[in-house]
């Protein structure tokens, strides 16, 4: 199945309110949990790109106190909408929204212990300027975790996907994730874009039935 794009940014207030409506609670919460894992660190400097509505920063500010997340988007009705979760969270201290373009990052060369992403790269129409500020912003021995969708191999796989996961959704809600299916990324064509920035040592893997993740360790070593 061709990619078919889909708006790179998400910035009509409606839309955003309604997909941070949408309960990823548990699918954060995986994330978080992983994401941490692969830091084994007291202090880290973390960068969330397309951090959307701020749900996966609050959740792992929560589980560690002492990590500093700088939390960006493109999207400000997304970036209205995290500011509340996180001053209701009373997070304001830890976790830093900015509004940034995560192809053109605003960062020092080996600023971040850690850069995560999750379901942001499916809106990239070329991801390869991501990939390669990833290497540049990271720290020669900081962890990398991403996770986002990938594009089914027909309209049939696709639809039975969006019947079984989107249950729940309503008929917009349903739309969104069809399309954001047909806008994700294959596992090869993930792989090969680490490749082609020559991102060593990140492990590329089909994750669910719906999710690929790139991760690396936290290397003490380096």
């Amino acid at each position: 199945m061709e990619r078919v794009l889909e708006p790179e940014v998400m910035d009509c207030l409606e839309e955003a309110i309604e997909y941070d409506e949408m309960d990823f609670t548990e699918v954060n919460t995986a994330f978080a949990e992983e994401a941490i894992a692969l830091a084994p660190l007291e202090n880290a400097l973390v960068l969330d790109a397309g951090t959307g509505t701020g749900r996966i920063p609050i959740l792992m500010g929560q589980m560690r106190s002492q990590w500093q997340i700088i939390a960006i988007d493109l999207a400000k009705s997304m970036l209205e909408i995290a500011s509340h979760h996180i001053e209701q969270a009373r997070l304001q201290s830890q976790i830093h929204l900015e509004l940034v373009d995560a192809k053109h990052l605003p960062y020092a060369d080996g600023q971040f212990d850690l850069v995560m992403s999750n379901s942001l790269i499916h809106h990239l129409p070329d991801p390869l300027s991501f990939f390669s500020e990833i290497k540049r912003v990271l720290k020669p021995n900081g962890g990398i975790f991403l996770r986002d969708l990938f594009r089914p191999a027909d309209e049939a796989r696709m639809n039975a996907l969006v019947d079984s996961v989107g249950r729940e959704y309503n008929e917009n809600q349903k739309k969104l994730f069809r399309d954001s299916l047909k806008a994700a990324l294959t596992l090869d064509e993930v792989k090969q874009l680490i490749s082609l920035v020559d991102l060593q040592g990140v492990e590329v893997y089909q994750s669910s039935d719906r999710h690929w993740t790139a991760k690396r360790n936290w290397n003490c070593d380096n």
